[in-house]
């Protein structure tokens, strides 16, 4: 049985407070909020059919050229009309990863398949980017995910967390040339907060932008593939990879992987000039950026907030759930 529509409004109000106290920036009262509400509610609601939860994937409201997609997001595209098929019908075929609903508020609803799978969070902030637009999921893994120019909002099972777009970190993380190519540090950070962070996969990665071979660490792997961080099918194996192992990994300038799962050892300068910081991973990530304060380092707790430490200091936090 269907909820009563004085009760459902109540959810969505309930909902709309939930999501702006997260980070979600406040909605022009219109077709395109309810929209938006309605979506995420669904989401959150998930159809289940003989215990299967299902998947499902919404764009709403894209606000660039379509000529524009295909190339801005890496893939071929295939766009079609959704004409008279009711939404509840429509979305059967919207996994969220590979086929999408695309939803405006004039009624000109399409579908929307991609040549293959860009579901993950990663995927998602390229695409919200691509086409200017907010995009709604429920992954086949459970989590709902809302993304737009406000960044990334997770369901957690009980709150939401806001992740704020990685770019606001940008100017902070890149503001002296002495550390590097930017373009790196970014790339880093975006494989920290979204492709790490998201998925919670402690990690610790270190940038040096120097050729000299800097602190001493303990080795304990041998050398790895020189995986690029700017390479995104690159991305997926230095993933795996970090799930499995303790330890740090080490970049060079061009962000290419040196170095995997070496293990910090501070010297007694830094063990006495820098205090602990969060959990052991952080603490340590920190004393080696005192040791080695040309580096960059980039702490990912298990829990999802990502750190990001230079000489010492820590330079810009990630929100954190109470």
């Amino acid at each position: 049985m269907s909820a009563a529509p004085d009760a459902v409004a109540r959810r969505l109000r309930r909902l709309a407070e939930e999501l702006e106290e997260s980070g979600l920036p406040p909605q022009e009262p219109g077709e395109l909020q309810e929209m938006l509400l309605h979506e995420i509610d669904y989401a959150l609601r998930p159809v289940v059919h003989e215990r299967r939860v299902a998947s499902l994937g919404t764009i709403l409201e894209p606000r660039t050229d379509p000529g524009t997609w295909a190339a801005g997001a890496a893939l071929d595209i295939m766009r079609g009309q959704i004409a008279n098929q009711p939404l509840s019908a429509a979305r059967r075929f919207a996994d969220g990863l590979s086929s999408w609903v695309l939803r405006r508020t004039d009624g000109t609803d399409e579908w929307v398949v991609f040549d293959r799978p860009a579901g993950s969070e990663r995927d998602l902030v390229v695409l919200a980017e691509v086409l200017d637009a907010t995009l709604v999921q429920r992954h086949p893994a459970g989590p709902v995910r809302v993304v737009g120019r406000f960044g990334v909002l997770r369901w957690q099972g009980l709150a939401w967390h806001h992740e704020p777009p990685v770019r606001s970190w940008i100017d902070t993380v890149t503001a002296s040339s002495d550390h590097g190519n930017p373009e790196v540090l970014g790339a880093l950070l975006e494989f920290a907060v979204h492709d790490l962070g998201s998925r919670g996969i402690g990690s610790l990665l270190i940038y040096r932008s120097d050729t000299d071979p800097g602190p001493p660490v303990e080795e304990r792997l041998p050398t790895p593939p020189r995986l690029q961080i700017r390479e995104a099918y690159q991305l997926a194996p230095l993933r795996h990879a970090l799930a499995q192992i303790d330890g740090a990994a080490v970049f060079d300038r061009d962000g290419a992987l040196r170095r995997l799962g070496v293990r910090l050892v501070p010297s007694s300068a830094a063990e006495e000039a820098v205090e602990a910081f969060r959990g052991t991973r952080h603490t340590s990530g920190r004393r080696y950026s005192f040791d080695d304060p040309g580096a960059t380092v980039i702490a990912v707790s298990e829990d999802g907030p990502v750190s990001v430490l230079r000489n010492g200091e820590v330079l810009g936090r990630s929100p954190a759930d109470d």
